[in-house]
């Protein structure tokens, strides 16, 4: 058989044996892992050379479409092993590849089609290019993955770094590399070169740091490494990483990007605690991938700063007119790792060296301890007006103001993306913060909120699309850019909406719900079932499944779960004065509340922290209002006492009076509330949320039916207030808005229909009431309506909280004259309330609100 090594042997350049032709040397050691399966050296080898022969030995020029697998690995090095250049691409990016093989018309393409299935489509037996005999890979530069300027790398470019990077992180064949970077990007190449040099195993895989199936993999396969960019720690920080058994973790490698000094620091401090190293590291493409570390026990000290060169390179700083210190200029590395040089279209791939050292781009300072810091980036300098920006030090200074944000100089403009979730990202604080440290005037800074920062596939910075930004409206305190954003900033009382915003994303619960999706229906004419999840340039879309009705149609569609609030409080209060008697209404709206939960507060993007802070939000605008209204009436009434005043009677009773147990619902609703927000607030029940939505909420109702079943015997012996008793049906409400599939749907059907009748001895009625609203929840989502019906039924269940609470102490007053009407002044006066209860929680909001930007503005 040929083996990589007999191919390698006679190949042109090599000036000693690559590692993609010595895998056979490692025998039967574990080569790759995944989630599938386990492939040892010898395999790899002989995988390697199967797919060689098939390249043939005329030098041809190989387009590969990365990806992190078997297949797309072993072309790779199948191709190094015989002596093919590699145009390594991203695979999950069509345009790239579309782009790069027009631009370079290479000889032979490999990619996987949309079945998954890798083709190798062989478009001529000889060349059509002079490939230069040194010349083995060809990457993009970052930040133009699609861009006709390429890297030109060289065998001995590959192997020298390979080899640098596993001496100074002293890779030994028992380690384990998770490939958390894609193929295609050259820090994630360097970690399968270096590692496959040391006979030392690739965990492979393409999922992501926040997915559970990542960390299951991860631990099964004894993982030891695994390589990060500045964003993945965010994402780590998510997924509760600090508290992840990792049992055989060694080390964590970063580079893509400055990682903030404090976060160096935390993640050095981290691993401190938990036996692993954390290295800082300096690279880019034109190098290979690396050219300085910072060896593990400086991180901490030594936040701020790249290391020292690796082995085989070093660094020398040439002057800049701005930089009159010696001991900072720009940053130029020399290496065997320095790339041949640039390659713009196909005859360049005939070059030999034209590059002998690396001018970085990068400012950087050398400290006394013979430490180098990066300082600034020479390259990213803005001239805005006559003065000269560093767009990297806007960057540092918003993030110490807790502002993450990407900025870019563009036509005498600093354009600056701020992300929404990273706290007070009002624009004209993010403006003045800005203007102030770099003495710009306001018109010079424009400043966009966006949903998230723009990232290339790598998850670095695009900084591209942040300067395509500045022909687009920038965000400005109270100039919404749309009719449909004025009227979210109105009814949400927010000063902060963009097109990119939802109504999710802008904090709305249950409360304010139904006057917004009234107001849009109104508004569009159709309403999208998803729309409290989509951005608002996407509901200007015209639905063409249900075209809006004619002008001055009556006809409309209301909500089941409006319809539900507005007839179960109308039903609550006419039963309670008994102009009719239809109960259950109470318990269905536990069931609503449930699933208002799930879909308001429990979206796939909000993170945690967002999730608590919407939740107690949601709480607040309950307990102020309940509060204050027991408070005014305690003293005019003999029924209520101070257990009522704080919502602890269902906990504290007494329990044998019936008027004291009017506020039983708003007690029961406020605990679970609090119980599902105190849950979702650890990490562990987040991710479970996250990973299995409808099984969660599900297990939930299930330990629920402990208490509502009375499983374990204790209702004779102790107290067990209604909220423990009831939390099953909230549990399932919650379910249902998660129900996506029929049979899920079916499953909680099922649930509900099985658990509810027998909860009311000898009322099956109120049984059939809780059990039928809960079925239409399940399965019908609109209900045909006229325009009328949906603003009384808008305004009753916007009301129903208040209705529910203030009803107590008005029909008394007229029953006695009419129920009917005594019904009608009860749902007038709880309305009259809302209103005021809803104009008091904005002015405590509005209060706050300046408070926290005037202590930012001091920081």
């Amino acid at each position: 058989m040929l083996l990589p090594s007999d191919l390698l042997s006679g190949m042109p350049g090599a000036t000693s044996p690559l590692f993609a032709g010595r895998l056979a040397a490692y025998g039967d050691r574990t080569a790759l892992l995944t989630a599938d399966a386990e492939l040892s050296y010898r395999e790899l080898a002989e995988k390697v050379a199967r797919m060689a022969a098939r390249l043939g030995t005329h030098r041809r020029l190989v387009l590969l479409a990365g990806a992190n697998t078997v297949d797309a690995l072993v072309t790779y090095l199948a191709a190094l092993a015989a002596g093919h250049p590699v145009l390594l691409v991203p695979g999950d990016n069509d345009e790239a590849v579309k782009s790069l093989t027009a631009a370079y018309d290479p000889d032979v393409v490999v990619r996987a089609d949309r079945s998954g299935q890798w083709q190798l489509d062989e478009r001529r037996a000889l060349s059509a290019h002079e490939l230069h005999p040194d010349l083995a890979l060809l990457l993009s530069t970052s930040g133009s993955t699609g861009s006709p300027k390429l890297v030109r790398l060289s065998y001995e470019n590959l192997q020298a770094n390979a080899e640098s990077i596993a001496t100074y992180l002293d890779i030994r064949e028992a380690d384990r590399a998770a490939t958390t970077l894609p193929m295609h990007y050259c820090y994630g190449l360097s970690v399968i070169n270096s590692h496959l040099l040391r006979g030392a195993a690739l965990i492979l895989t393409d999922l992501s740091v926040t997915d559970d199936d990542f960390w299951d993999l991860f631990r099964a396969a004894h993982g030891t490494t695994f390589a990060a960019v500045p964003y993945t720690f965010d994402l780590l920080d998510r997924t509760g990483f600090a508290e992840l058994p990792l049992p055989h973790l060694r080390y964590i490698t970063q580079a893509g990007g400055r990682l903030a000094p404090d976060r160096v620091s935390h993640y050095a401090e981290l691993g401190r605690r938990d036996g692993w190293d954390l290295y800082v590291m300096y690279g880019q493409t034109e190098a290979t991938a690396r050219m300085a570390y910072l060896p593990p026990h400086l991180a901490a000290t030594h936040p701020e700063a790249i290391g020292v060169p690796i082995p085989g390179g070093s660094f020398h700083l040439e002057p800049q007119p701005d930089c009159p210190d010696e001991d900072t200029g720009e940053l130029v590395y020399s290496g065997p790792n320095v790339m041949l040089g640039y390659a713009e279209r196909p005859s360049d791939l005939a070059l030999g060296r034209t590059t002998h050292e690396l001018h970085t781009g990068d400012i950087a300072r050398r400290t006394p301890d013979g430490l180098y810091e990066i300082v600034g980036r020479s390259s990213r300098f803005a001239k805005i007006l006559g003065l000269r920006i560093d767009p990297e030090r806007v960057e540092a200074l918003l993030h110490r103001h807790g502002v993450s944000a990407l900025c870019a100089g563009a036509d005498d403009t600093l354009v600056v993306a701020v992300a929404a979730a990273s706290g007070d990202t009002d624009p004209g604080r993010v403006r003045r913060i800005v203007t102030g440290e770099c003495g710009l005037p306001p018109r010079a800074v424009a400043v966009h909120v966006l949903p998230e920062l723009p990232r290339l596939a790598t998850s670095k910075p695009d900084y591209e699309a942040v300067r395509k930004l500045v022909g687009a409206p920038a965000s400005t305190p109270g100039e919404q850019p749309s009719d449909l954003c004025r009227l979210y900033a109105e009814l949400l009382d927010r000063t902060d909406v963009t097109e990119d915003s939802s109504f999710v994303s802008l904090g709305g619960d249950s409360l304010s719900y139904v006057e917004m999706s009234l107001s849009l229906e109104r508004t569009l004419g159709h309403l999208p079932p998803d729309w409290h999840t989509r951005p608002i340039r996407d509901l200007r879309r015209p639905e063409p499944i249900q075209p809006a009705p004619h002008k001055g149609s009556r006809r409309r569609t209301l909500e089941t779960g409006i319809a539900l609030r507005a007839a179960a409080i109308v039903l609550i209060v006419g039963s309670h004065i008994h102009v009719f008697y239809v109960k259950g209404g109470a318990h269905l709206l536990l069931a609503v509340a449930g699933y208002n939960l799930a879909r308001f507060h429990l979206t796939p993007s909000a993170e945690r922290r967002e999730r608590v802070r919407h939740g107690l939000r949601s709480i607040a605008r309950i307990v102020l209002p309940s509060l204050a209204w027991i408070a005014l009436v305690l003293p005019l009434t003999d029924d209520y006492g101070l257990t009522n005043l704080v919502l602890l009677h269902s906990v504290l009773g007494p329990h044998d009076s019936d008027t004291a147990m009017h506020f039983w619902f708003i007690e029961a609703l406020t605990y679970i509330l609090l119980t599902a927000v105190a849950l979702l607030s650890l990490r562990i029940v987040d991710r479970a949320e996250r990973r299995f939505p409808f099984a969660l909420p599900m297990t939930i109702a299930a330990l629920g039916l402990i208490t509502r079943y009375d499983l374990l015997g204790l209702r004779n012996q102790i107290h067990i207030p209604s909220a423990a008793v009831v939390f099953w049906l909230f549990a399932l409400g919650w379910a249902a808005a998660k129900a996506d599939t029929t049979r899920q749907r079916m499953l909680v059907t099922v649930a509900a229909v099985a658990t509810i009748p027998g909860f009311f001895p000898g009322e099956p009625f109120r049984d059939a009431v809780i059990t039928a609203g809960f079925v239409l929840l399940v399965w019908v989502r609109n209900l045909p309506s006229l325009g009328p019906v949906n603003s009384v039924a808008g305004v009753l269940a916007s009301s129903s909280l208040y209705i529910y609470l203030t009803h107590w102490q008005i029909y008394p007053l007229i029953d006695d004259v009419s129920g009917w009407l005594a019904l009608v002044a009860s749902l007038l006066f709880g309305i009259g309330y809302a209103a005021v209860a809803n104009r008091a929680m904005r002015q405590l909001s509005g209060l706050r609100a300046p408070r926290r930007r005037r202590g930012a503005e001091t920081e």
